[in-house]
């Protein structure tokens, strides 16, 4: 006799492997959202996967607006804020 289908709302194991440091991130921001470990990363892992399938939106625009829009990628940010931003301490290390 062959095992019966699961059903559709039935929930299914992942297992991953994960330096330490990563997850003590995670169980840190997850403890800060009132989450058990699985479940912030099953919300961020789906955030991850609708933002990469929204990414893949095609936006087409004339050949001189695409020109511009490269040149403005290709200048790096030149203010104080930014270098400032860039050299900050980052609250996930603490």
């Amino acid at each position: 006799m062959p095992p019966k289908p699961a059903p559709e709302t039935a929930s299914r194991a992942v297992n991953l492997r994960m330096r330490e440091e990563v997850r003590a991130v995670i169980d840190r921001a997850a403890r800060l959202r009132g989450k058990t470990r699985s479940d912030f990363m099953i919300e961020a892992a789906l955030s991850a996967a609708e933002d990469a399938i929204l990414d893949q939106t095609l936006v087409m625009v004339d050949p001189a607006t695409f020109r511009h829009y490269l040149e403005v990628l290709d200048r790096p940010p030149a203010s104080a804020g930014f270098a400032r931003l860039m050299s900050a301490p980052r609250p996930w290390t603490a």
